[in-house]
């Protein structure tokens, strides 16, 4: 039984134009929620593609996510406000309408900064939709079975949408062009936005405040901070605006605690750090996002322009990390309740630490069975068990009116973190390439013809297996940066994590549903 209501002369503004079709309303949300997972994958196996068509640096080149995932989550409890303010199937379809938008710009892209802009706005339509399709559910679907089962659907997308993503951008850059992982988003936005007042009921409003200027210092904060890194790989960090953009990012930030401490209406409910088991799970969230978002960037590159392996291949040679995190996560999700979560925490990021050291051995002789598949296998699983324990932990012991707020702070700090972690992650490739490329040069240099010494003044890249060695060096220490950021988890893990008797049964109760 839905709440929508029969489209009758009396019905109420707000309710469906249609009713009895739950199974639209529902696929309505979960495309949605398909459409914003898939974006934070589908561009991933085309970043080769348009680094080359753009002109794109490789440090530049972390940008193209970095943009779309820091506003993302920066605003992402923004916009689970502005939907329980203003009505969520209101807010719903302006998110959708602005990252519909924001693809078509993308796909029309001729320079960088045209791309990076319609990256930032796909990251604010991501995130007013994100937050407001998951409410949705709540106002469209009675409480009980039907609501559970819908809530696993959306799970399932949003499990599944990493997967999706990454084969989908493979089909589409290799067949078409990497500008249809931008234009795919366009007919798909628009149907939800046809269908959406149809089979949708308006939620009801909700008294409230907009906290602006906590959203504001946080996420431009937080990206004057990855800025920071990235220029500092590209100038050295006694550039000047390298230096000011680190200034910026410490005013910001403090600027958006004091006001966060003062607000009635926080953004980000400072309590909700009080506790130390919800407060080390933001931390290991974080951490492990930091590694994971680069260990897919740099690996993007590697088998693309190391192993020279095609964009469909490319999204198929990841498919044992999706495997490897469903089985961890169904694992984790089963004896959760009898374990408790610290022990799946600890495993869990040693394991996904244990794959990115392997990791640091790669070089240009390694291939993709002897090099990157082991490695990736164990880092899947290890992420796998933390993803369910983190997310139930992240709301154990929370009232039912701030569960939303704690579960979105859990999936901010994943956005955010992926971004920064990735921005330090870059900024250590970007020195130790340059220093690899300093000793490359005398070698090159000897044996290179007139046409390869012409390539390297046009790009300032050295070509072929001397390029090799460079990307390869750059990418083997990043991978150690990733292993230190996994050993912040697997510390806060084991020495911050406590877990009590009610926690456990709190768990237990959590652990039968769906995780979203």
């Amino acid at each position: 039984m839905t709440t929508s209501q029969l489209d009758t002369p009396g019905r109420s503004p707000g309710a469906a134009r249609r009713s009895g079709r739950p199974g639209i309303a529902l696929a309505v949300i979960a495309a949605c929620q398909l459409m914003v997972v898939l974006d934070a994958t589908i561009v991933n196996i085309a970043l080769p593609h348009i680094q080359n068509a753009l002109s794109f640096s490789t440090t530049d080149l972390s940008w193209v996510l970095s943009a779309y995932t820091l506003t993302f989550g920066g605003l992402l409890l923004l916009g689970g406000r502005a939907g329980d303010v203003l009505g969520r199937r209101r807010v719903f379809m302006a998110g959708i309408l602005l990252f519909t938008f924001a693809s078509l710009l993308g796909g029309f892209a001729q320079e960088p900064w045209q791309l990076l802009a319609a990256r930032v706005l796909q990251g604010v339509g991501g995130a007013i939709a994100s937050p407001t399709s998951l409410a949705l559910i709540t106002t469209t679907f009675a409480e009980g079975p039907e609501r559970n089962r819908a809530f696993g659907v959306f799970a399932a997308v949003s499990a599944g949408g990493g997967a999706v993503g990454l084969l989908a951008g493979g089909m589409l850059t290799e067949w078409l062009d990497w500008r249809w992982v931008f234009f795919v988003n366009v007919p798909i936005g628009v149907l939800i936005a046809v269908l959406a007042p149809m089979y949708i009921t308006e939620s009801e409003r909700h008294p409230g405040r907009f906290d602006i200027t906590g959203a504001a210092t946080s996420t431009l904060g937080m990206a004057s901070l990855v800025y920071g890194f990235i220029r500092a790989s590209e100038e050295g960090w006694k550039d000047s605006v390298t230096i000011g953009s680190f200034v910026a990012a410490v005013v910001l930030l403090a600027a958006f605690v004091l006001v966060e401490s003062r607000a009635k209406e926080p953004i980000t409910p400072l309590r909700m750090f009080a506790d130390r088991n919800r407060s080390g799970t933001y931390v290991i969230m974080l951490s492990l996002a930091a590694a994971m978002f680069g260990m897919f960037f740099f690996i993007v590159l590697f088998v693309q322009n190391v192993l020279d392996y095609s964009p469909i291949t490319s999204g198929l040679a990841f498919l044992p990390v999706t495997v490897a995190i469903a089985v961890g996560a169904g694992l984790s999700q089963r004896f959760l309740p009898v374990l408790g979560p610290k022990p799946f925490m600890v495993a869990g990021s040693a394991l996904a630490g244990i794959g990115l050291l392997w990791l640091t051995v790669i070089d240009p002789g390694s291939t993709y069975v002897g090099g990157v598949l082991g490695p990736l296998v164990i880092f899947g699983f290890g992420m796998g068990l933390n993803f369910v324990t983190l997310t139930l932990t992240a709301v154990s012991g929370v009232a039912q009116h701030e569960a939303g707020a704690a579960s979105g702070l859990l999936n901010a700090s994943q956005q955010v973190g992926g971004s920064l972690g990735l921005s330090i992650l870059v900024t250590v490739f970007g020195t130790a390439s340059r220093d690899e490329a300093g000793k490359q040069l005398p070698s090159f240099m000897a044996q290179a013809n007139p046409a390869e010494k012409a390539e390297l003044a046009k790009t300032q890249q050295l070509p072929g297996h001397w390029g090799h060695a460079v990307l390869t060096q750059g990418i083997s220490s990043a991978f150690m940066a990733a292993v230190a950021m996994v050993v912040v988890a697997l510390l806060t893990a084991v020495l911050v994590i406590r877990v009590r008797r009610s926690d456990l049964e709190a768990l237990s109760g959590k652990a039968a549903g769906p995780v979203a």
